[in-house]
């Protein structure tokens, strides 16, 4: 992939992830918690939106941990 539209996408998500931070401080569900939360929650905002997809990383992340569990025991 071309460096430039890496960088375009990378920038992208990281844009849109700090705009959905300050939305949810001043706005949002969690509007009472620190701003560093909702930061943290902007990183992740697709699973935020969706919560489809906060299932699905949950799943392959226990998926990983089994399989590092599985690996390092051998």
């Amino acid at each position: 992939m071309n460096s430039s539209i890496k960088t375009a996408l990378i920038g992208g998500y990281l844009t849109i992830g700090f705009f959905f931070a300050v939305y949810q401080h001043f706005w949002g569900q969690y509007s009472y918690k620190p701003f560093m939360f909702n930061i943290g929650q902007g990183l992740v905002w697709p699973a935020m939106l969706f919560p489809s997809v906060g299932k699905f990383i949950g799943g392959v992340l226990i998926l990983l941990f089994i399989g590092a569990l599985t690996l390092r025991s051998r």
